[in-house]
């Protein structure tokens, strides 16, 4: 099989498998705090009343976000497919990955490869952007979407340096690179209130980034043992 077939293969079997592993885990660890954050979210709606501008926002806003799954079974469908188009995704970088390696790569350095990707999507934004539920406040989309993009391929450039480039002049680099996000600063707003409790907003945290560990674990040591298999036959 070609290597571009194989990376395609592989990436498909192991993005459903992981995606529907994570949906899963989902169902039990984050969809029920982000239940009953909606809860306290939908209650203090009634009791803001808008000036006219922020009415003009709202509406904005209101149709932007007019359709949405039904909760229920339409929800959990909509769920697993973005999952498992993520993992499907990722894969493709990961496998893509290991075939400019150039030799194979064993399913143990293959959880290496996924716990890189878990320190650069994950653990490095959460920093500055931890994980929200609905009803907290948060700074504008599109510069907490910039600023995530910056620090991950920061964080990715740097881990690069450390890797393949084994000199204290490319550990310096890579630190500053690492580092130079964090210090600029997650776009915040000055002022926030919610009534969703603190407690429910650790819990979820906590929730998201064990899955997420859970996903790149498997889907870096998944995507070794399929493309090696895939690129043989």
């Amino acid at each position: 099989m070609s290597v571009f077939r194989s990376i395609i293969f592989s990436a498909v079997v192991v993005g459903i498998i992981v995606g529907a592993i994570i949906t899963v885990a989902h169902q039990f660890g984050t969809v029920p705090l982000i239940l009953k954050a909606e809860v306290y979210e939908h209650s203090a709606k009634p009791a803001i009343e808008p000036s006219a501008a922020a009415h003009e926002d709202a509406s904005h806003d209101h149709d932007m976000a007019a359709w949405k799954p039904e909760d229920g079974l339409p929800r959990n469908l909509f769920t697993g497919a973005a999952n498992i188009l993520t993992a499907i995704g990722f894969s493709l970088l990961l496998a893509g990955i290991y075939a400019l390696r150039g030799h194979p790569v064993t399913w143990r350095e293959g959880v290496l490869w996924g716990l890189a990707g878990f320190a650069i999507f994950t653990v490095a934004p959460s920093l500055g952007l931890p994980p929200e539920l609905p009803g907290v406040p948060a700074a504008p989309l599109g510069a907490r979407q910039m600023w995530w993009i910056a620090t991950a391929a920061a964080t990715a450039s740097g881990l690069s340096l450390f890797v393949f480039w084994r000199s204290i002049t490319a550990t310096l680099l890579g630190l500053c690179l690492i580092v130079s996000p964090h210090l600029i600063g997650a776009p915040q707003l000055a002022v926030t209130h919610t009534d969703v409790p603190d407690a429910l907003s650790h819990q979820f945290v906590i929730a998201v980034t064990l899955t997420s560990f859970v996903f790149w674990v498997l889907l870096g040591s998944l995507t070794s043992i399929a493309y090696r298999r895939f690129s043989v036959r």
